[in-house]
């Protein structure tokens, strides 16, 4: 077994330090990410916001990722949970997606080389915030050529192509049992695309915290992202029809 020393866990650290500061700086819409022990860096907790006009708003649902000690070099582990019924997520809540898989070539997968996990090739987006994009949109729109809930691809299938309402039925009533969960957290979950696209900047961490350094920092390392943009609209392609 591969033995990971001082070197790969300390640019580790750096690396997760510097994305989360990003993330408290310039939240990425629909998700509210903190820390699950204030001590360790590799493990986060995540809430995610349905988007509005899609079977999923209103919805308030918790995930956790956990890193690496190599990260950003591999890839870390995406699982829910909050009870999903999706076809890319597994009973356990593991997220089967592309951008989460080793960057091995693996022809029997079905999957491109570069659709899998690469830190660098997105410039725009920390690969973090990249995960995030990535995870709430296949919520909207599933990937059902190699599906992690067969039973959930088919059903989404028949939705789909004659608007057969037993998959949306089961989202709505997922949906609706998460509200008791936001009120016991004090989450006013977003419902309108104005409210979703709100930055909303996180209070910075208390002053005796060990976690940041402004001097393991540059700011030439943090992209300066538009303000106004938001990753979903109305004509989004999984909404769903009354």
């Amino acid at each position: 077994m591969a033995q990971h020393g001082p070197v790969h866990v300390a640019s580790s650290q750096k690396a997760l330090m510097l994305e989360m500061k990003s993330l408290q700086e310039e939240p990425v819409e629909g998700f509210k990410i903190t820390l699950v022990d204030e001590a360790d860096l590799y493990n986060w907790e995540v809430a995610i916001f349905g988007p509005p006009n899609t079977h999923y708003e209103g919805g308030y649902f918790k995930a956790r990722i956990k890193f690496p000690v190599d990260y950003p070099y591999s890839p870390p582990a995406f699982r829910f949970l909050t009870k999903m019924w999706h076809p890319n997520i597994y009973e356990n809540g593991d997220v089967c997606i592309s951008i989460l898989h080793p960057p091995v070539d693996d022809p029997q997968s079905g999957e491109l080389p570069s659709e899998r996990w690469n830190p660098t090739q997105n410039v725009r987006y920390t690969p973090s915030q990249t995960i995030l994009l990535s995870v709430i949109s296949l919520l909207n729109e599933p990937n059902t050529s190699s599906p992690a809930n067969v039973d959930a691809s088919v059903m989404y299938r028949k939705w789909r192509d004659s608007k057969d309402r037993e998959y949306s039925e089961i989202i709505r009533k997922q949906v609706l049992a998460t509200k008791a969960e936001a009120e016991r957290d004090g989450v006013k979950v977003p419902t309108t695309l104005a409210e979703y696209c709100v930055r909303t900047r996180a209070p910075p961490p208390d002053e005796g915290s060990d976690l940041f350094y402004d001097d393991y920092y540059d700011d030439e390392d943090l992209e300066d992202e538009d303000e106004d943009d938001c990753c979903y609209d109305e004509d989004d392609s999984g909404t769903e029809e009354s």
